[in-house]
């Protein structure tokens, strides 16, 4: 089972930000959308470009390059020209540190 990775204190990531954290050699991009954290691959499926640089919609966030959007929540491509889902990946907050994995090889 994968371990957690500590990515920032819950009380200096403020709502609306992302803090970006390197696990096992895959980028991570973890946001704060209204105190519910969301963690997904740090490129965009269309041309692997870095997400979590991009304009924060909700729980969408849009490529800084073409414009593509994410769900956050999902990973899902919600608009071209990205068609590909980016990973997903769990989060908590553990003793008021906010933690993800990846857990896709467990």
């Amino acid at each position: 089972m994968a371990d957690w990775t500590d990515v920032a204190l819950a009380d200096g990531f403020p709502p609306g930000s992302c803090r970006t954290v390197d696990v096992d050699g895959v980028p991570i991009a973890v946001f704060n959308v209204n105190g519910r954290y969301h963690a997904i691959e740090d490129v965009c499926t269309h041309e692997a470009e870095t997400l979590s640089g991009g304009e924060l919609l909700d729980d969408i966030i849009v490529c800084p390059r073409h414009g593509a959007q994410f769900s956050l929540v999902t990973g899902e491509a919600l608009s071209p020209p990205a068609y590909e889902a980016v990973a997903t990946f769990p989060v908590r907050v553990e003793n008021g540190m906010v933690q993800v994995r990846d857990d896709r090889f467990d």
